[in-house]
């Protein structure tokens, strides 16, 4: 998962690679799939699953279990079945 910062990098990235048109897919995000698996050690091939990648758009650690909430705004852990109070 990239904080803040990482997936601002990896956003323009991103965006950038559709702009070289005339380039083939593999050449158009290489800059990106480098940047990201610098980063992380993972071997990523996939552009747009890099983009699902931000801590931004998963919510807190359960306070049950501990694993995150898959939403901000979750209220149900799908991981322990934990329910949070309002």
């Amino acid at each position: 998962m990239l904080n803040e910062k990482e997936f601002a990098i990896a956003s323009e990235l991103y965006f950038k690679g559709f702009k070289l048109a005339k380039a083939d897919r593999k050449q158009r995000f290489k800059e990106l799939l480098e940047y990201y698996n610098n980063l992380t050690g993972f071997g990523e091939t996939e552009p747009n699953a890099i983009m699902h990648h931000s801590l931004e758009q998963i919510g807190a650690d359960c306070e049950n279990c501990g694993k995150p909430y898959r939403t901000p705004k979750a209220k149900l852990c799908v991981n322990c079945g934990y329910k949070k109070e309002s």
